[in-house]
This record gives C-alpha cells, sequence and structure tokens, in this order.
C-alpha cells in the first residue's frame, strides 16, 4: 500500500478528494477534529450551510473515507488516536455539484448514473421506475449485504434550486423531486448510520428539514463555526513558506504580505463566538501563484444574486450593513426571498458582530475580493454603459475627486450617465442612489450613504485623503434646491473642523433623459 508522504507541498486547487489529497502530498488544513466530534456525538442527520468553494465538499470526502475505515490517510492528523473500530460501512455520496440544470431534466441523468452503480454494487435485481423508491431500495440492500447501516452524504443538497431562483416552474420541478428522495432519510431510518448535508441555504419549503425533526443543523453553532474556510492560527501554521513566497515575489515584506492577504481575503464569520475565516479557494490560489487576484469572484458569477436584488429594489448601502435574526437567516423563501439572507448565504455578506441582548447578526461585506467582485456584477443591472464610455470615465473620475476637482467630476459623471443605453430605465430615485452608490465604490472612493447627522441624513458622502465631498441628489428637482438642502440642514457643520476641504454638491438628475442634468457646487469654508 502507498505510504503518505510526510512532507506535505503542493496547492491542491480545486482538489476535493480527500484521498487523492493525501496520497498526492498535498496540504490538507486538519478539520478531522471536527469529524471526531460528530462521531462521538452520536448523532444520525446533521446539515451544513457554508457558501461555495469553502471546503464543503472536501470535508465530506473526508467523512466518506472515514466510514470506508482507511486509516492509513489519516495518519498523523487529529483524528488519528481516535478510538474507533474502523469498519468500512456503505457510503452513498450524493454529488449534485456536477450538474448543470439549467433545464428542467438537469437532475435526472445525475440521479441515473449514481443509482445504477448502486444497483450493481449491492446487488438490487428489481428496478423500480421511481428514483426515490430505486433509492430506499438501495438503502435495504447496502445494510443487508454488509450487515453495516448506510452513510448517506449530500454533497450540495440545493445547488438544483440555487440554479433556479428566479425560475419558477423549474424550482418546484426540482424542490419535488429532491423532497421525494430526501423523504427517505426518514422512512429508511432504520438502515441508516448518518445523513450529512451541505449546501448554500436551508430552503423554508423544502420538506427535509420539516420531515426530520431531529436534524442537527450545525450552520450556527459555535463548536463547528470554523469547520470550513481556514482561520488566522491555520494560515500561519500550513502557509508560511508560500506566504514568503508571495513576499518575495511582489516585493513586500512578509508582514505586509500577510496584511495583504487579510485585507483581500479575510473576513468572514459564520457564528456568534466564530474566528474570522479566510477564503480556502482564494488563499490556495494567492499561494500557488504567489500574487494577490480576485480568485473567489471568478468561479462563478452571482447573477441570480444581481437579478434578485433588482427585482426587489432594495436599497443596496442598507442591505450590506443590517441586523438580521439567526432565523431570518436560515431559509429561504422563493416567493418572499430576503436579500440579506440570500447575499449571506452565498458569501457576499458575514456576520461582523452578534447582540445578545436581541439575539441578532450585524452582517457586512466579508474583504476587499467580495466587494470588487460583487459592485462589478451588480453595477451593469443599475448602468449599462455603451461601449467604450465607462471605464475611460470612471478612471478619469477618480482622479478628479483625489484632486479635489468635483467640477470635472461631476462632467465625467454626466457623460458616463449620457453613454447609459437607452433600453435602461431608472424607474426611481432609489435606483438612481443605488446607481451613484455602486459607481463610487466601484472605482475605490470611500462612499457612504443615508449618513445621518442631527439635522438629517446625508445622501452621498466621499472620502479621501485630502478632501471631503456632501452631495445631495435630487431626482426631478433643481441642483439649486438640493445644494440649499444642505446649507439649511447644515450637514457639513460636523467637519467644520475638519482638515480636509470639504465640498458641497447639489445634483439634479432628470427621470426623463436618464442624465445628470445639473450641478451646484461650493466650498463648505470659503
Amino acid at each position: 500500500m502507498k505510504e503518505i508522504p510526510t512532507k506535505m507541498e503542493g496547492y491542491a486547487i480545486g482538489e476535493q478528494d480527500f484521498r487523492n489529497l493525501r496520497m498526492d502530498g498535498a496540504i490538507y488544513v486538519d478539520k478531522t477534529k471536527y469529524l471526531e466530534k460528530i462521531v462521538k456525538s452520536k448523532g444520525k442527520y446533521y446539515f451544513l450551510a457554508r457558501p461555495r468553494r469553502f471546503g464543503k465538499s472536501l470535508f465530506l470526502s473526508t467523512i466518506r473515507y472515514f466510514f470506508e475505515g482507511r486509516k492509513e490517510l489519516f495518519r498523523g492528523l487529529a483524528i488519528d488516536s481516535a478510538d474507533w473500530h474502523w469498519q468500512e460501512y456503505p457510503v452513498l455520496l450524493l454529488d449534485f455539484n456536477t450538474g448543470q440544470y439549467s433545464e428542467v431534466d438537469g437532475l435526472e441523468p445525475v440521479l441515473r448514473n449514481l443509482l445504477k452503480k448502486w444497483e450493481g454494487k449491492y446487488g438490487v435485481k428489481d428496478i423500480d421506475d421511481d428514483y426515490s423508491q430505486r433509492l430506499r431500495n438501495i438503502i435495504a440492500a447496502a445494510h443487508e449485504k454488509t450487515g453495516l447501516p448506510v452513510v448517506i452524504l449530500v454533497d450540495e443538497y440545493d445547488k438544483p434550486l440555487v440554479r433556479n431562483l428566479n425560475e419558477q416552474k423549474k424550482f418546484e420541478h426540482y424542490r419535488s423531486l429532491l423532497a421525494s428522495l430526501y423523504s427517505n432519510f426518514k422512512s429508511a431510518g432504520e438502515h441508516i448510520k448518518l445523513v450529512f448535508l451541505t449546501g448554500v441555504s436551508r430552503f423554508s419549503k423544502l420538506s427535509v428539514f420539516s420531515d426530520l425533526n431531529n436534524i442537527d443543523d450545525i450552520t450556527f453553532d459555535n463548536e463547528y463555526a470554523d469547520i470550513c474556510g481556514i482561520t488566522e492560527n491555520e494560515l500561519l501554521k500550513y502557509f508560511k513558506d508560500g506566504i514568503r513566497a508571495l513576499a518575495e515575489e511582489t516585493g513586500i515584506s512578509y508582514e505586509k504580505a500577510l496584511k495583504r492577504l487579510k485585507f483581500n481575503y479575510d473576513g468572514y464569520r459564520f457564528a456568534a463566538k466564530g474566528s474570522e475565516i479566510y477564503n480556502p479557494w482564494s488563499v490556495l490560489n494567492a499561494m500557488r501563484k504567489s500574487a494577490i487576484k480576485n480568485y473567489w469572484n471568478e468561479t462563478g458569477l452571482p447573477t441570480i444574486v444581481a437579478e434578485t436584488l433588482k427585482k426587489i429594489n432594495v436599497n443596496l448601502e442598507a442591505t450590506f450593513n443590517s441586523k438580521i435574526t439567526e432565523d431570518d437567516l436560515k431559509g429561504l423563501d422563493l416567493l418572499n426571498p430576503n436579500p440579506t439572507a440570500l447575499l449571506y448565504q452565498t458569501g457576499y455578506l458575514t456576520i461582523k458582530r452578534y447582540y445578545s441582548g436581541t439575539d441578532q447578526y450585524l452582517l457586512g461585506i466579508p474583504n476587499l475580493e467580495v466587494r470588487k467582485g460583487l459592485f462589478k456584477v451588480l453595477l451593469p443591472y443599475y448602468v449599462v454603459g455603451k461601449e467604450g464610455t465607462a471605464n475611460q470615465n470612471l478612471l478619469e473620475m477618480v482622479s478628479d475627486f483625489m484632486d479635489g476637482n468635483p467640477d470635472h467630476a461631476m462632467l465625467r459623471l454626466q457623460a458616463f450617465f449620457a453613454g447609459i443605453d437607452y433600453k435602461l430605465k431608472m424607474e426611481n430615485e432609489n435606483n438612481f442612489h443605488n446607481a451613484f452608490y455602486l459607481l463610487t465604490h466601484i472605482i475605490g472612493l470611500n462612499t457612504k450613504t443615508e449618513v445621518h447627522t442631527s439635522d438629517g441624513s446625508i445622501d452621498l458622502l466621499i472620502e479621501t485623503e485630502h478632501f471631503l465631498y456632501i452631495i445631495e441628489l435630487k431626482y426631478d428637482h433643481m441642483a439649486d434646491e438640493a445644494l440649499r438642502q444642505i446649507e439649511e440642514k447644515k450637514y457639513g457643520r460636523v467637519w467644520q473642523t475638519d482638515i480636509r476641504e470639504v465640498f458641497l454638491i447639489g445634483v439634479e438628475f432628470s427621470s426623463k433623459t436618464r442624465c445628470i442634468e445639473d450641478w451646484k457646487i461650493r466650498k463648505l469654508k470659503e
């Protein structure tokens, strides 16, 4: 039998098979203490939700080889010393990562391949036409043939649903088919040792959760908060060589390389008392390529998220900095989508703080990588520039704001809106505010909206090192009126003693022309 390499060196990007990773000598961040905790708890049904590319598949694969009795693969890991008999249990892995599910029959080929393989392995002779019945027969046959109860692992149990959030007919078809499959977890309970499901969301109307009233949802449990992803301690333990290589390649110090990794990829948190977590996909890519880039965003554009946010017309900044209860975060209802829960479950928001008194979580965007990727995808849903006009205007607008030239910046912003595709409709003032907010954020400006003062709230506040801009946006109202509101409500009073130069800007946007019609600018201290 091939020995496990004693020195772990490689960065196995995208490798989700625990056996392959261990046999190839790749770096494995040891999470087996959580597996031992699950085994010792003697529970039967578990559910874990985490965003995509966070190691859920690898953890399920680790469970698989553990219950298949592959002790040699766990040599030197935390669970190696566990008091375990290392028997080979029958393991059924339902992996829904492989399907695309863009068509209504996308799940059937995946199921047929899996069920046919298991029927042959466990000697099921009477093949039923019904997928659910076939799975039930396989579970019973596997128990009978091996004499041991079955371990069932479901990877991305909700992927067909997530892919069709805005396609109600396909969503309902997949919901019905999956519910019939998952109903076996209860009805065949006498044949089952363990069921472990992973996904990005706990769909509130999928019967698996109501049927299995004893399912242990460990998604928000403090003791399992770090089960996926990379903690600060794990980063320093397993990736020191990679961090040194990154520092050398980019010409910076080891400490600065650490800061860049933290700023770009850290900031996730999955429980009230959880550690801050680095995105494992991004860290592995940064280590292997010795470069800080936006790796996670390249694995899949959040078009469903963007479409949902646009459809229900939310205030983006309020959504990106909101408080919510655990119950509201857990479930997702297609007919009444909660934008905050959707953004959290898909990894674009994370826990920043827990308020025990109200049992609420304060959410926020985890890090720079997520912020840049999300805003870049959201922007076309609010403004669609004609090809060739957007990028240059936006880049020059940054320089104007940084250099204290707001009039030039507004001219470029006006040109940008003038280049918007004629098909776009700025249906209301909220969409215009969202567009403004996204534009200034995506180009790297420090922007806040609805900033509250003792006399009211500022529509937009842009801060640079040397300048500060207080902006009032008026939809179908004169720019003079916008500037007058800033002055009358004394929005600038808070920054009277600020050493930076402060500009007051009133902006008029026309719903008829879908363009900035006029603006008025005054310095706070003239």
